[in-house]
Parts: structure tokens; sequence; C-alpha cells
């Protein structure tokens, strides 16, 4: 059977009421496997299935077989730098990254098990890349960033300070959010609920993207929802409320918005990253 047929059927035998004192050492293995396969790149929680950043989909065996590592394991004590902690996995094994030339700093980055980071990555400290996040080749994570369950993040992806990408694991149809190759999020940014960002574009600092959030594409002259096209330029700003001719409401009620443009060449040469980080 293939690894995909193994977890679909520990998925429907968990569906009937299998629990973590009755699995066997054989399911165990089915979940290690499992996770030795997210680790490698070899499956992911998401793939594009054309050429908009739209068409990303869910692999929902993928993220059922994550949602047993939850169901199927006890929650153990484990230690970390003389710290006990208690949880159902351990942290990642971090041998492999440095033979592919991806740096994680000391004293707080945290990869759990089930993350993948591409070659040539830096991780500062302190960050979190969660199970089943796939970080792609030449990625930076910053200090005080969270890439957060099933995560997809491109290639040569730039995430500023103290940005947070959203995870997404149930419902298991679900896209999670997506980062295209080339993209860099300003510090501050927010990026939940599976919304998805095409790829080279460049997001102003403190911009929340979700999909309760309109964006307004001066590109295309239209308004969408959930997704922010390739190679735009983002930033929020204010735009008025339904209700803000409220009586409550001293000077009118706004509410945010995303506002994309072109990306101008200008703006492209501000977001390169300093070569002598990869030195």
């Amino acid at each position: 059977m293939t690894l995909e047929a193994d977890v679909s059927d520990l998925w429907d035998r968990y569906q009937d009421g299998l629990t973590a004192a009755d699995a066997t050492d054989e399911d165990a293995a089915v979940i290690d496997e499992f996770l030795a396969a997210l680790e490698a790149g070899e499956v992911r929680a998401a793939e594009k299935t054309g050429d908009d950043v739209t068409s990303w989909e869910a692999n929902e065996w993928v993220k059922r077989g994550i949602l047993l590592n939850f169901g199927l394991r006890e929650t153990e004590p484990r230690e970390y730098g003389g710290v006990t902690y208690h949880d159902v996995l351990p942290l990642r094994d971090t041998d492999d990254l440095g033979e592919r030339g991806t740096r994680n700093t000391p004293d707080g980055t945290a990869i759990r098990r089930g993350a993948y980071l591409g070659s040539d990555c830096i991780m500062m400290s302190p960050s979190f890349v969660n199970m089943g996040a796939y970080v792609g080749d030449g990625t930076l994570v910053d200090s005080c960033d969270t890439v957060g369950s099933c995560a997809q993040l491109g290639e040569n992806v730039k995430l500023g300070a103290n940005t947070l990408i959203g995870g997404v694991l149930e419902p298991v149809e679900d896209a999670p959010v997506i980062v295209e190759d080339g993209v860099s999020l300003g510090a501050g940014c927010r990026v939940t609920s599976g919304f998805r960002v095409g790829e080279n574009s460049i997001v102003g600092e403190n911009t929340l993207l979700t999909p309760r959030i309109p964006v307004y594409d001066l590109v295309e002259e239209e308004v969408i929802y959930g997704h922010l096209p390739a190679e735009r330029r983002a930033f929020t700003r204010m735009v008025e409320s339904s209700v803000g001719d409220h009586d409550l409401f001293e000077g009118g009620a706004y509410k945010p918005a995303v506002v994309a443009t072109h990306v101008e060449e200008e703006t492209l040469e501000a977001t390169q990253r300093e070569d002598a980080l990869r030195e």
C-alpha cells in the first residue's frame, strides 16, 4: 500500500473509534513515516493545480494525517533546553538543515515535527514553524515570526519581523495560507484564514490579509476577497464603513481595506535582501 492509502485506512479506523490507547506499533509506524515524508518535503498539505494563486487546493489526506498525530498520540513530558514541556510530539530534529545550508539561530527557534524547511533558509530567534508547514528554499523567517500549521511558503519569501502566517488545519478540505515565491511581507503583517498571496508581491508593514477584508485591486479595477494577485504592492487604507453615518460615531466610522497597485521597480530594489545574509 502507498503512504496515502495507509493514512486513509488509519483515518477511517480513527473515525470509527480508534484511540491512542488502542493504537498498535504498526499504527505508530504509519504516522511516523508520514511525519518523515512531511519533513522531507515529499508530501504537502496543499498543491497548486493551475497558473493562478487561486488554484491552490488542499490535500485532504495530508491534513488528515496531521490530525491523526494529535488523535493517536498521548501527551507526554518532554525535555528541551533543560525545560520540561508537555506535547504529543517532540520538536523536529534539525540535523538535516546544516547540510542544506539552512540556519536556525539559538535560544528561540522552534520547529515542530512534520515541518519542512528548504535549502538556504534562515530562521531568526525567536520564531516558530508549526506542523505541516512548508518553507521553500531561500526563505527568511525573521524574529518573532510564526508560521502556522500547514502554511505553504514559496521560495525566496521574506517575512518581516513580528509577522504571523496563520494555520488552517480544519476543516481538512480548506486550503491553508499560501505565500508564493518571491513575496515580501513587511514587519507586523498578518496573513490568516487561508488567504493566498500571489508571487512577487510586496506587502507593506502591519497589513492584515484575511478573506474578510476586501482587496481593492487598482490594476484590474476590481474588489476581490481571499487573495492578492501576483506582482502587486499592497498596503492598508481605511474606507468608509456601512455604519459611517450612525449617530454614535462622531466624525464617521471606517473599516480597514487593502489597496493593491503595480509593483514598481524602486519598490523591488528596496526590498531586495542583503547578500551578506547569505555569506
